[in-house]
C-alpha cells in the first residue's frame, strides 16, 4: 500500500481556483502601486512641502531619504520574517503601518512630524514589498501562469512611478500637497478588506527556526548604514570620506551577517538561497539595470523641466509613453516570449533596447524637440516590459515555500540598492560636469545639458556591464534547475 501524504503549500495552491489566485494578485498588485505611487508622488510636490513647513533645503533631501533608508534596509529582514511568522500576516501588517503612517504625514504641520511619518511609512512599505513576490510565486506553480502574473506585477511596479508623477502634480495643484499622502487611505482601507478573504493562508515556519537576534541587527545595521552612504553622495561628493565610510561600514556589518549565518544553528537567512548562480545573477543584474533605469526616470524629467521649460504635470505626461511601453510589452509580451526562448535571451534582448535608448538620449541637444529626442526614447524603454518581468522570474527562481519570502526580500532589497546607487552616482556626475561648463563660460541651459549629456551616457555603460552579467553569469533556468 502506498503511502499517503499530505499536500504542499504549493500543491494547495495551485490546486485552488484560478479566480481566486488572480484575485489576490490584485491585492498584491494594488498594495505595490500605492507603495510604488508613494515614492514617487513625493517628488513632484517637495517644493510645495519646502514651503509651507519652512524645511530647509538640507531638510526637504530627508523627506525622500528618511523613507528610503527606512525601506531599503528592512526588506530583507521583513521577507525572511514573513517566511517565519506567515507572509500574509506580514503583508496586513505593512499595509495597516503604511496606511496609518499615510495619515500622519497628512496630517504633519512640522518638518518632525513628517518625517517620522516617512521613516514609518518606509517600515510599512518594506513589510508589505518584502513578501509580495513570495506569495505571487507559491500562487502560481504554472511556469507560464507564473510568467503572465509576474508581468502584471511588473507592469504595476513600471506604471506606478509615471502615474505618481502626474497624479502628485494634479493632486498638489488642484488641491494642496497633504493630500498626496491621503489618497493612500481609500487604497489601503480596500487593499486591507480585500486581502483577508482573498491572500492564502500560512503559518510560516515559527519564529525560533531563524531566532537569530544578533543577525537581524547585523543586516538591518548594515544595510541601513550603507544606504545612509549611498544616498548622500549626491551631498557629500563622490569622493567623501563620510559616504565611503558609511557605505564601508554597512559592507563589513553585512560581511559579519554573512558569517554569522554560516555558523548560527538557527540562521535568519539560510545561505542556500545563495548558491544559486540564477539568483545571485539576476540580483547582480538588477542592480545596475535599476540603477540606470531610475536615473533615467529622474534626471529625463529634470532635463524636460530645468532645461526645456516643461511644468510637473507636463513632465509627468511626456514620460507616460514609456509607461505604456513597458506596460504594453510586459502585460502583452513578456510572458510568450519568455515560454518560447527562455527568460535569459528575454532579459539580453530587453538590455539591448535599453542601452539604445539611453545612448540615443546621450546626444540630448540644448533645443530638443519632444518629437525627435525624447518620444525615441520612450518608446524604446519598452525594453523594460522585458527586462522586469524576467529578472523577477530568474531572481525567484530557486525559491522554495520555505525561502519565498527571504527571495523576495533579496530581490525587492537589490532593486532599492540600485536606483538609490543610480540617482546618487548619476546626479552627482551631471551637477559636476554642468559646474564645470558653467566655469568654462558656457549658458546655465548648455552646463546642464551637458551634464544630462554624461549621466545618461554613464547609465548605457551599466545597461552594457548589465548585459556583460547576464551573458556570463546566468544560465538558462533549465540547466539550473535539472
Amino acid at each position: 500500500m502506498s503511502a499517503v501524504t499530505s499536500p504542499s503549500p504549493v500543491a494547495e495552491s495551485a490546486a485552488s481556483p484560478l479566480r481566486s489566485r488572480w484575485l489576490a494578485l490584485g491585492v498584491i498588485a494594488a498594495g505595490t502601486l500605492m507603495i510604488i505611487l508613494d515614492g514617487s508622488i513625493v517628488t513632484v510636490a517637495l517644493p510645495a512641502i519646502q514651503s509651507d513647513l519652512n524645511f530647509t533645503s538640507t531638510g526637504l533631501s530627508w523627506v525622500v531619504n528618511a523613507y528610503l533608508i527606512a525601506f531599503g534596509s528592512l526588506l530583507l529582514l521583513a521577507g525572511r520574517l514573513g517566511d517565519l511568522i506567515g507572509r500574509k500576516r506580514m503583508f496586513l501588517a505593512g499595509t495597516v503601518v503604511f496606511t496609518a503612517a499615510s495619515l500622519l504625514a497628512g496630517a504633519a504641520q512640522a518638518p518632525a512630524v513628517l518625517l517620522a511619518a516617512r521613516f514609518l511609512q518606509g517600515v510599512g512599505s518594506a513589510m508589505a514589498a518584502a513578501v509580495g513576490l513570495g506569495i505571487l510565486v507559491t500562487l502560481f506553480a504554472d511556469p507560464r501562469e507564473r510568467a503572465r502574473a509576474i508581468g502584471v506585477f511588473s507592469f504595476t511596479g513600471a506604471a506606478g512611478a509615471s502615474i505618481g508623477q502626474v497624479l502628485g502634480g494634479v493632486l498638489t495643484d488642484a488641491l494642496d500637497w497633504h493630500w498626496i499622502f491621503f489618497i493612500n487611505l481609500p487604497i489601503g482601507a480596500a487593499v486591507l478588506a480585500l486581502a483577508v478573504p482573498a491572500l492564502p493562508a500560512d503559518r510560516g515556519a515559527g519564529v525560533r527556526a531563524g531566532a537569530d537576534v544578533w543577525g537581524a541587527v547585523l543586516i538591518t545595521a548594515g544595510l541601513m548604514a550603507a544606504i545612509y552612504g549611498v544616498v548622500n553622495i549626491d551631498a557629500y561628493g563622490l569622493g567623501s570620506w563620510r559616504a565611503a565610510g558609511m557605505i564601508g561600514a554597512g559592507l563589513v556589518l553585512v560581511a559579519g551577517f554573512v558569517v554569522r549565518q554560516a555558523r548560527a544553528r538557527t540562521p535568519l537567512m539560510p545561505l542556500r538561497i545563495l548558491r544559486s548562480r540564477t539568483v545571485v545573477g539576476a540580483n547582480l543584474t538588477q542592480v545596475l539595470t535599476l540603477a540606470a533605469m531610475f536615473a533615467f526616470q529622474v534626471l529625463a524629467a529634470l532635463y524636460m523641466q530645468q532645461v526645456l521649460g516643461y511644468g510637473a504635470l507636463e513632465t509627468g505626461l511626456a514620460m507616460l509613453p514609456a509607461a505604456f511601453m513597458i506596460g504594453a510589452v510586459s502585460l502583452g509580451a513578456s510572458a510568450r516570449l519568455a515560454a518560447r526562448f527562455g527568460e535569459r535571451r528575454v532579459l539580453l534582448a530587453g538590455l539591448v533596447l535599453l542601452a539604445g535608448a539611453l545612448g540615443y538620449l546621450a546626444r540630448v541637444p540644448v533645443q530638443g524637440q519632444y518629437v525627435a529626442d525624447l518620444l525615441p526614447v520612450m518608446l524604446l524603454i519598452s525594453g523594460g516590459g522585458l527586462v522586469l518581468p524576467a529578472l523577477a522570474g530568474l531572481g525567484m527562481s530557486a525559491a522554495n515555500e520555505e525561502d519565498a519570502g527571504l527571495a523576495s526580500g533579496l530581490f525587492n532589497t537589490t532593486q532599492q540598492i540600485g536606483m538609490a546607487l543610480g540617482v546618487a552616482v548619476l546626479s552627482t556626475l551631471a551637477a559636476r560636469r554642468a559646474n564645470s561648463a558653467l566655469g568654462e563660460g558656457s549658458s546655465r541651459a548648455e552646463a546642464l545639458t551637458d551634464g544630462y549629456r554624461l549621466a545618461f551616457g554613464a547609465g548605457a555603460v551599466l545597461i552594457g556591464a548589465a548585459i556583460v552579467v547576464a551573458w556570463t553569469v546566468l544560465r538558462p533556468a533549465r540547466a539550473e534547475r535539472s
